[in-house]
């Protein structure tokens, strides 16, 4: 029998095989979760040493189930699918990996608002379905010189607007505490940002502060020209407003990436719409990001349960608590 268990609630990727081999160096057998409903996380819980998720929802009934869980470890940066006030309660440390997609986020937020403002999606669509005609598409305007607005600074937009500059585009930025973290961006604040801005992107996480941020009053404030896109999390955007303001005309186009929930209804006529531009969650993937991701997850279990403390807690519990 091995001497840990740990709970695989879901992935993203074919196999659970880096994982294992990061954590045969301390015996760990892997159990992962046939679906990732509550019920059937609940009853796999209750024996397993460690919780790896990726979009699975561990709620706090999931984590009282698991008497012996040292620690939940996050394979992604975004931690709202995880009660973390449950975990902190019961003095187990909850990580994420918050530096590893960087590079393909950024990447593939400015592919999507190349795609709108070259009307890529939209020629795409209409020329492989037999209409060759260049007309058909709206204005397009030089990118160089507009405006992008990164709401939320952390990591991903910090290199989005080195990224951005070097398109030629003038960056603003908002976040809640103003700093820039010595990046020569302008900040602002978020009315101002979505006035001037020519093109958005959503790079900020999902709290009960930024819950539908983008809301009816927060179009209102937009330019009819600007480019919306989203690669953070569904959440932030109040999409029964955003397909208001885009059948009233009042928004260019949408880049979605994220949705609420996921999978979305791709039925929705939101989502049928040719000024939506959509992807399936797929801007942190790379094959690089991917192994880089389940590294650094599997690893942070690996030294919680070899009694070290591990990278990234973000909820202060620290190795003091094994007992040790």
């Amino acid at each position: 029998m091995s001497r840990f268990r740990v709970l695989l609630t879901d992935r993203a990727w074919p196999d659970s095989e880096v994982e294992q081999s990061v954590l045969s160096e301390i015996d760990a057998e892997i159990i992962e979760a046939p679906t990732h409903d509550e019920a059937t996380l609940i009853s796999l819980a209750h024996d397993v040493d460690a919780i790896i998720t990726c979009w699975a929802q561990v709620t706090g009934a999931v984590i009282e189930a698991c008497p012996n869980c040292q620690i939940v470890a996050r394979a992604g940066i975004g931690l709202d699918n995880i009660d973390i006030a449950t975990a902190t309660a019961r003095n187990i440390p909850v990580t994420n990996v918050p530096a590893y997609c960087v590079d393909e986020v950024t990447e593939h937020t400015l592919a999507m608002m190349l795609a709108a403002a070259r009307n890529v999606a939209f020629f795409h669509w209409r020329t492989k379905h037999g209409e060759y005609n260049l007309q058909a598409g709206g204005q397009m305007n030089r990118v160089a010189g507009q405006t992008l607005g990164i709401f939320g600074f952390g990591r991903i937009g910090q290199a989005l607007s080195v990224k951005a500059k070097g398109l030629g585009l003038h960056v603003i930025a908002t976040n809640q505490s103003n700093n820039n973290h010595g990046v020569d961006c302008e900040m602002v604040a978020f009315d101002e940002l979505l006035e001037r801005s020519d093109f958005i992107s959503i790079n900020a996480p999902l709290t009960a502060l930024t819950h539908h941020q983008f809301n009816a009053d927060a179009f209102a404030k937009m330019k009819t020209t600007a480019v919306l896109v989203n690669t953070s999390r569904g959440g932030l955007i109040d999409h029964d407003a955003l397909w208001n303001v885009i059948q009233d005309d009042q928004l260019a186009t949408v880049c979605l990436d994220v949705y609420d929930p996921e999978p979305p209804d791709l039925n929705e006529p939101l989502y049928k719409d040719e000024r939506v531009i959509l992807t399936p969650h797929a801007a942190f993937a790379s094959k690089e990001s991917l192994v880089e991701l389940r590294r650094q997850t599997a690893k942070c279990v690996l030294d919680r349960l070899s009694g070290r403390q591990p990278q990234n807690v973000v909820n202060g519990v620290e190795r003091s608590s094994l007992g040790e």
